[in-house]
């Protein structure tokens, strides 16, 4: 950073495109913010497209470095000209996540219900117009740039498209002026200031920015080639004319600006003369007026079901003491009476009692389905969870630590990973969406970002290497591999790695690992609220029918103290079913997973052999 980038007036970006645009912008959410704080903005908005899956990144940045961020959001109406939202309030951000809730449902009916979760959302004039309390929009036609100096017809009509808006937000539209160095900057300026004048509409500068820093142009361009399915030079018309949409020092964004006739100048203590018209200060007007922040979501978990005259502490203890009754034939040891209450006084202290009592219902619901399930990972140091039959782990045989668990000190929210019959699983994930409804459940997503081998695919085709190539050099990348190991892997491919083009893929793949592809589904995370979902974070159709997924992932929903419960599929649980059934076809006893012979010797000599084939957990190579 050179000895000016403080210089200049005040300044926010409230335009500005993360790579959860997917494919559409060339930094991480991170990245921005930290180069826009290192800048001296006085805040960021991230406005990716028709998404917010990258802004809890953003906010975890933001608090990091001390930055303010805007939350908003990129939409291009199907019947209007494209705008930028930013969400003011909670009001509006509750707003926002129902609209684009609405916008991605809508592109999955028409598609027959069933959609790519990277698809793009769908909404109209009017969906925004009944989303638009909390809510500011600056609008950006793209008609207005090619109606520059056109006939009276092209002004006329941007001047519509923009009065239209202004029925619908008032005092709460502005028109984004951006300005990337293409040449016709001064006319631009003026047109726009004139369009926006006529629609008594004020003018509010932005930079439209789609990457943090200029070095990222070649990846952008290599991105625009992936998502156009061609090569970087075949789509030569379709990219930006240079590489002006990073994020500016605020003394070049006042030079921008200065062709507009309303433009003043200044002087400021270091003897540096701005020219910047009221657009520029209108930026850091409307971050003034945006106060929401993501801390103020305050997840609430789903009330509990309890019976009538009963608070859900007592309720959950009714049904941990009933089940100790159940598991030891009522004779419960000591041992686990000073377990239980401990456990149940922690709970009831740090409010999970309602997490634990919907984890019940659904292991509830699966038993009496026959669906045979097992909770494991930290919830088996839990003696309610075993109680509960959540688990089958009997805590009077082992010296177990519920702290690891549930602990006071570290804060953290419980996390029980609940495994089901693997071709049964689905019977459970409806039974949720049915019982809490759509709009207050929904799946995790999982961000599918770029590794070693897909990164070296999709950078390769668009850089012009032939089909042949792309894949000599993908078969010799080992899942091990790193980008230093690219070059070595270029060479055994056939390739010099100091080549031009070779130089330039390493570069490009460096850059790329990590960024996100699209929005997967977790495999089997979900999460419940008590209010609507939708208003806390965005929902949309997944791939599979039947299911939906929100816009954040297991590391988000943690950033934001989210709670989930993973209901996870295993195929050795079909077979352990499978075996219960034939020994008791067989004339055994019925066997539970709780009641399975703890000291199986066969067991311990095949596991000494390495015949570990069939033995969760240990039967893989890796393990």
């Amino acid at each position: 950073m050179n000895a000016t980038s403080n210089v200049g007036p005040r300044y926010a970006e409230l335009h500005c495109t993360s790579n959860y645009s997917f494919l559409e912008g060339a930094s991480h959410p991170e990245e921005l913010v930290r180069r826009a704080h290192a800048l001296g903005y006085e805040a960021l908005a991230i406005t990716d497209k028709g998404t917010l899956s990258g802004i809890v990144r953003a906010h975890a940045a933001a608090k990091d470095v001390g930055l303010k961020l805007i939350v908003g959001v990129e939409l291009e109406p199907v019947d209007a000209a494209p705008l930028v939202l930013w969400a003011i309030d909670r009001t509006g951000y509750a707003n926002l996540c129902r609209l684009l809730t609405r916008g991605h449902m809508r592109r999955a009916e028409s598609r027959g219900g069933r959609m790519s979760a990277s698809g793009g959302c769908v909404v109209s004039r009017d969906d925004i117009a009944g989303h638009a309390t909390g809510l500011l929009a600056g609008v950006r036609g793209p008609s207005w740039s090619s109606a520059v100096g056109a006939a009276d017809a092209g002004f006329e009509a941007a001047v519509a498209g923009l009065s239209a808006w202004r029925e619908v937000f008032g005092a709460d539209l502005y028109a984004l002026a951006e300005v990337a160095l293409d040449g016709d900057d001064d006319e631009r300026l003026q047109w726009l200031e004139r369009v926006a004048g006529r629609a008594g509409v004020p003018l509010v500068a932005a930079g439209d920015v789609r990457y943090h820093e200029r070095s990222r142009l070649p990846l952008f361009d290599a991105l625009a080639a992936v998502r156009h399915g061609g090569t970087v030079e075949s789509i030569r018309d379709r990219l930006l004319a240079n590489g002006e949409r990073h994020l500016h020092e605020r003394r070049r964004i006042a030079e921008r600006f200065a062709a507009l006739p309303t433009g003043r100048g200044t002087v400021d203590a270091a003897g540096h003369r701005f020219l910047w018209p009221a657009a520029v200060e209108q930026a850091a007007e409307i971050a003034a007026r945006c106060t929401f922040s993501l801390d103020e979501l305050k997840y609430e978990y789903p009330d509990a079901i309890v019976p009538a005259g009963r608070t859900a502490a007592e309720h959950l203890a009714d049904l941990a003491w009933k089940g100790a009754a159940k598991r030891y034939a009522k004779d419960v040891p000591e041992k686990v009476q000073q377990l239980l209450r401990h456990e149940l006084a922690l709970i009831a202290e740090l409010g999970y009692e309602a997490y634990f009592l919907t984890v019940f219902d659904i292991v509830r619901f699966a038993r009496r389905r026959g669906i045979l399930c097992q909770g494991r990972g930290s919830a088996a140091n839990s003696c309610v969870c075993y109680c509960l039959g959540v688990t089958s782990v009997d805590p009077a045989r082992m010296n177990v630590l519920f702290e690891r668990f549930v602990s006071r000190e570290r804060r953290e929210a419980p996390d029980i990973d609940i495994d089901f019959e693997h071709d049964r699983r689905e019977e459970v994930l409806q039974y949720i969406y049915e019982t809490y409804g759509r709009s207050r459940a929904a799946m995790t997503a999982e961000v599918i970002s770029y590794r070693l081998r897909s990164a070296v695919r999709d950078l390769a085709k668009v850089l012009g290497f032939s089909l042949d190539r792309v894949e000599a050099i993908a078969g010799v990348i080992d899942v091990g591999d790193h980008v230093d190991d690219l070059p070595a892997r270029l060479v055994e491919a056939g390739l010099d790695p100091a080549s031009d083009a070779c130089t330039r893929l390493v570069t490009l793949v460096g850059q790329l690992i990590g960024f996100p592809r699209h929005l997967g589904q977790h495999v089997g995370g979900m999460v419940m609220t008590r209010g609507e979902l939708c208003d806390l974070v965005p929902i949309q159709p997944a791939t599979m029918e039947g299911r939906t997924i929100v816009q954040w992932d297991k590391n988000d929903l943690d950033e934001l103290g989210i709670l989930k419960v993973d209901c996870l599929s295993l195929g050795m649980l079909s077979a352990i079913r499978r075996a219960f059934e034939l020994v008791a076809g067989a004339g055994g006893p019925a066997l539970t997973l709780a009641t399975v012979p703890a000291e199986d010797p066969a067991v311990y000599e095949m596991i000494s052999r390495a015949d570990t084939v069939g033995v969760f957990q240990i039967e893989s190579r890796a393990q």
